[in-house]
């Protein structure tokens, strides 16, 4: 990938970012928290038979000028360039989902992390987690409760490995552990083919849509429940009725672009094949 094949001005002007250009650490909070308010967390072409893509043509055709959003690896890949054509140094690391799980749970390494390198420290970036990305750079060191826009967060040091917290209300929940090694762009390959084709991952037959709100809530879509979380802990629930009702929340409450069709054949998979239950926790 080269600098010049990334339009870095039509990914600011999708994120609506007009700040700073410097990499500073300023910039990047303020990137994440744009990027990540704004280019939806989903996995719904994997449900339209569609494994995705993740070279960078393809990412920018699909979340910068085509108006749809990503799950981890599309999303923190366009990141990774974005800030790369800034001049950030990042380092490309994997994590180990335990989201509702044992911490440590012995679990295979199909998240994509981003640590970017600052004089200040070694900062995490991610905008693909779904439901519980951090919205704001975070230092990569244990021990420390740090701010975001949303939940505060910390890491604590599990066989060593930094295991990614954060505080509900009044508890420690744990994300993922960050496994503090590089990976090659080879690796997020096979991790893609696996979570966009292995028939016990979950995307293949549910709608699975997220995004921070405003007012530090945050919107998760699980088939028929749309959740709004607040950051009290507490959260509003309701269950999409018909069709209508999916098209205005995927457009509306998330900005998908998404034609009648494709929704439709989102909803037919769904009922066909999806969870009836509560949502993993992951997608909670």
């Amino acid at each position: 990938m080269t600098a010049s094949s990334f339009d870095q001005q039509a990914w600011l002007d999708r994120i609506g970012y007009n700040g700073s250009r410097e990499p500073t650490l300023g910039t990047l909070h303020q990137l994440i928290f744009a990027h990540s308010h704004t280019i939806a967390y989903e996995s719904l072409d994997i449900m339209l038979g569609r494994t995705p893509r993740l070279d960078l043509a393809s990412l920018q055709r699909k979340m910068i000028f085509g108006g749809r959003g990503g799950y981890c690896l599309e999303q923190n890949m366009l990141f990774r360039e974005g800030l790369r054509s800034l001049g950030y140094k990042i380092t490309s690391l994997q994590g180990r989902v335990v989201r509702g799980m044992a911490i440590d749970a012995p679990r295979p390494a199909i998240h994509m992390l981003l640590q970017v390198d600052m004089p200040e420290g070694s900062y995490l970036a991610d905008v693909g987690f779904g439901n519980l990305a951090p919205t704001s750079a975070l230092l990569l060191r244990e021990g420390i409760e740090q701010a975001t826009p949303h939940e505060p967060m910390r890491f604590i040091s599990v066989a060593g490995e930094l295991t990614l917290q954060a505080k509900l209300r009044d508890t420690w929940e744990h994300i993922y552990r960050v496994i503090p090694y590089p990976r090659y762009d080879g690796e997020y390959e096979i991790a893609n083919w696996y979570t966009g084709t292995h028939p016990d991952a979950p995307y293949q037959s549910n709608v699975i849509v997220a995004r921070p709100g405003p007012n530090r809530t945050r919107i998760t879509m699980f088939n028929r429940r749309v959740t709004v979380r607040h950051a009290t802990g507490e959260a509003d629930r309701r269950h999409l009725k018909d069709e209508a009702e999916f098209r205005s929340v995927l457009r509306g409450e998330f900005g998908l672009n998404m034609t009648d069709e494709e929704i439709r054949t989102c909803i037919d998979v769904m009922e066909r094949k999806g969870e009836k239950g509560a949502p993993h926790p992951f997608f909670a």
